[in-house]
């Protein structure tokens, strides 16, 4: 054998018993496993390495549910923000914005759009156009090494919007609706696994129910899923669930709920509800998951609480508004009197906005400020042409916990990566679900915790080799420790990498060995199983 993690205590990712266990692999998989090996005497596995696991948890790799690493994987080929968690496999295309596919116009316009999630990209050549192309470069990125972890794309709907309708606020025509659905089949045939949409973010939030509608149904017939940030997680929360469950079920698709929470002070204590709700459409037959990350506060861009109607016409359309006087007080009142939609419908309480990233490093100093008004925050849309990224302090732990608890639950850290002092959940949600709520607050067992976090979200992508510990299956494993592991990065200082985890396979290759990152880039593009 290649390697044999010996006297193992294996998390299979099953959410059953832990069970002693040496592991062997070759050849990029799982080869054998001999249970309780050294107590039965058996002939054990021998390899060309043997790594001693005694008092430490094997488990599948993490499959991050939500991730915004969509140019990260490209211009950092370290990429230990993922990587050091047990992250082996990245969800990539979220929230309806991406960069694939696109043409000359709609790829710096959706560049601009998304600056504060990703950077402008100044750094990356973008030589591809379509989604194929696209996963196809994550294959060759790095001098054709490949990428850190691995990664999944969805196609996104917002951006499919810029092609056929632009940033228009209206319903789409028949051609333009035709033009849509032949991009998202596009997108699925060449490898993409569902479709996402950002329904409080500019112009994926102009589609009404009846245009996404009919793109699940595109979806549903590749065997894909759709996962939409939904309309409102604040005032109205309830009903923008309901009205994302109504339309995959109209359309026949797979659903999963983006980063499902319920925030803002109108929903503090309210998670049973939304938990109700999602029980009795899974007991109806609905195809349900949704992710989680285990922090109260939430990341976006600091434009993104703008009204929807600001942003129509696009980025440049949107500066203009915000540089003229009467429009920008018009603004101001929508966010501050009746409730934004970018928003969530909760008019906006700036002491609630941190000032997490800046793309101009001349406004370096508002980083870790809370934004003070309207006047600061206009200031800084325009100085930075809209490339702040903030944290929103909305969330209840409450109803954190609670929803980490369901059985359709899984893992995603929904980590953007840019900025001076970004969200600790970039680095740090995995382990903060091993370490916080499983081992300290006893939310979840070990068994449960690793099952949300590795063979629920590969059953959701249909992965058939993936996210359990079985003979035949990819290497992708991590070993910790049960005791120590725990999240490093804090809001003082978000980029620390977790601690108590040792090692972390992909495709049976040293990522992380002995707690430090390798120059392994093991991780490829995981494409669509086919219907």
């Amino acid at each position: 054998m290649d390697l044999v993690f010996r006297d193992a205590e294996v998390v299979d990712g099953t959410g059953g018993p832990s069970y002693r266990a040496d592991v062997a692999i070759e050849g990029g998989r799982i080869a054998a496993i001999v249970q309780e090996a050294a107590a039965a005497g058996c002939q054990r596995p021998t390899a060309r390495r043997v790594v001693d696991a005694e008092g430490l948890v094997l488990s599948p790799g993490f499959i991050d549910m939500h991730a915004h690493s969509d140019l990260a994987l490209l211009r950092d080929p370290d990429h230990s923000a993922k990587a050091a968690q047990g992250v082996t496999l990245e969800v990539l295309g979220q929230d309806g914005l991406s960069y694939a596919p696109v043409d000359d116009r709609t790829l710096g316009e959706v560049r601009r759009a998304i600056t504060g999630w990703n950077g402008y990209g100044d750094d990356i050549d973008f030589d591809w156009r379509t989604v194929g192309e696209y996963l196809d470069r994550l294959d060759r990125a790095h001098d054709g090494r490949g990428i850190a972890v691995n990664a999944a794309y969805l196609v996104p709907q917002g951006t499919v919007r810029t092609h056929a309708v632009g940033w228009e606020d209206r319903p789409a025509t028949g051609a333009e609706l035709d033009r849509m659905r032949r991009l998202v089949a596009e997108g699925l045939e060449q490898g993409a696994v569902g479709m996402s949409s950002g329904l409080t973010y500019t112009p994926g939030m102009y589609a009404p129910d009846a245009e996404l509608t009919e793109l699940c149904r595109v979806v549903a017939a590749y065997g894909g899923y759709y996962c939409p940030h939904h309309r409102s997680y604040g005032a109205g929360a309830l009903e923008a669930y309901a009205e994302m469950v109504r339309l995959a079920r109209d359309a026949g698709c797979a659903l999963h709920l983006a980063h499902a929470t319920m925030n803002f002070g109108v929903n503090e204590g309210r998670a049973p509800e939304l938990l109700a709700l999602l029980d009795d459409a899974l007991d109806a037959g609905a195809d349900i998951s949704l992710d989680t990350y285990p922090y109260t506060p939430g990341c976006t861009t600091l434009v993104a609480v703008l009204p929807s109607w600001a942003g129509e016409g696009g980025p440049e359309a949107l500066l203009a508004r915000l540089r003229d006087g009467a429009t920008a007080e018009r603004i101001r009142h929508h966010l501050e009197v009746v409730g934004s939609d970018g928003c969530h419908g909760v008019p906006v309480e700036w002491g609630t906005i941190e000032v997490s990233g800046v793309s101009d490093p001349a406004l370096a100093g508002f980083v870790g400020r809370r934004v003070d008004g309207w006047d600061t925050a206009r200031r800084l849309l325009l100085e930075d042409r809209l490339g702040t990224t903030v944290l929103q302090h909305v969330g209840h732990e409450e109803n954190v916990r609670a929803i980490m608890r369901h059985r359709v639950h899984t893992g995603g850290s929904d980590g953007i990566l840019q900025g001076l002092k970004p969200h600790p959940r970039a680095y740090g949600t995995f382990p903060r679900y091993l370490g916080r709520y499983a081992r300290e607050l006893g939310v979840l067992s070990l068994e449960e915790c690793v099952a949300h976090l590795t063979s629920r979200p590969a059953a959701r992508l249909r992965l058939p080799d993936r996210g359990r510990i079985r003979e035949g299956f990819v290497a992708d494993l991590v070993l910790f420790d049960p005791e120590t592991v725990a999240a490093g990065s804090t809001y003082a200082a978000p980029r620390t990498l977790p601690v108590g985890i040792p090692h972390v396979l992909i495709d049976g290759r040293f990522v992380i060995e002995d707690g430090l990152r390798t120059d392994v880039l093991a991780g490829r593009a995981i494409r669509r199983t086919p219907v």
